[in-house]
C-alpha cells in the first residue's frame, strides 16, 4: 500500500538478490478481505472437489517442472545447499500437495453409530481464511506443509512467507493462478513479522 521495499540478501555474499515489495497492515488487511470476499462466493470452497483436486495435482506438476527455480531462490536466499533442495525439499513439497489433493474427495460426512431413535452426523466443511506465517529455514516446504491442507479442504489462504526467505513463496502464488486456481483464493503479502505478521495473527477475518 505504501510502495516501500525490502532487500533480500544472500547471506554467503552478503549481496542484493533481489528488492520484494513490503506488506503491512493495510495490504494484509486487504488480502484477508479479497480471501474472505472469494471464500464467500464460493468459488474455492464450493468448487466440486474433483475440480479442485484437478487444480491441486496441476499445482503439484508446475512446482515439480520448476524443481531448479524453486531450488535456486532457496538456496540464494537462505543458503540452503541446493542439492538438498532437488532432494528433499521440493520432492516433499510436490508429495505434500498430492497426498492433500487425493484426500480432498475423502472428506465427507460421518454417521457414527447411535440408539435407533437419534441420528448423529458429523460434517466437515472448510473454515474460511487460514493465516500461514513461515519460517526462513525451509521456505518451500514449510509454506506447502501450510498451505496445501487448508486449500485442500476449501479455504482461503493468507501466507506471510518470512522477510528472509520470500522469493520461492511469491513464486507458488503465481503458479496456484497458473494452475487454474482462482484469484484471491491463495494471497501471498511478504513482510516484516512484527507488522505484516502482527497483523496476519491478529486479523478478525482469519
Amino acid at each position: 500500500a505504501d510502495g516501500s521495499l525490502f532487500a533480500s540478501i544472500n547471506p554467503s555474499t552478503d549481496e542484493e538478490i533481489a528488492r520484494i515489495s513490503c506488506g503491512n497492515d493495510k495490504d494484509i488487511a486487504r488480502a484477508t478481505g479479497v480471501a474472505r470476499k472469494r471464500f464467500r462466493q464460493g468459488v474455492w470452497s464450493q468448487m466440486p472437489s474433483r475440480q479442485r483436486m484437478d487444480v491441486i495435482y496441476r499445482f503439484a506438476n508446475l512446482i515439480e517442472s520448476n524443481a531448479s527455480t524453486f531450488a535456486v531462490l532457496d538456496t540464494l536466499e537462505m543458503g540452503k545447499p541446493i542439492s538438498e533442495m532437488l532432494s528433499i525439499d521440493v520432492p516433499a513439497s510436490v508429495l505434500t500437495l498430492r497426498f492433500m489433493a487425493e484426500c480432498i474427495d475423502k472428506i465427507g460426512g460421518a454417521c457414527p453409530n447411535t440408539d435407533l431413535g437419534s441420528l448423529h452426523y458429523i460434517l466437515r466443511q472448510p473454515l474460511g481464511v487460514v493465516g500461514c506465517i513461515t519460517p526462513w529455514n525451509y521456505p518451500l516446504m514449510m509454506a506447502v506443509w501450510k498451505i496445501a491442507p487448508a486449500l485442500a479442504a476449501g479455504n482461503s489462504v493468507v501466507l506471510k512467507p518470512a522477510e528472509d526467505a520470500s522469493l520461492s513463496a511469491l513464486l507458488l502464488g503465481r503458479l496456484f493462478l497458473e494452475a487454474g486456481g482462482p484469484d484471491g483464493v491463495l494471497n501471498v503479502v511478504p513482510g516484516r513479522g512484527p507488522v505484516a505478521g502482527k497483523a496476519l495473527a491478529s486479523s478478525m477475518e482469519v
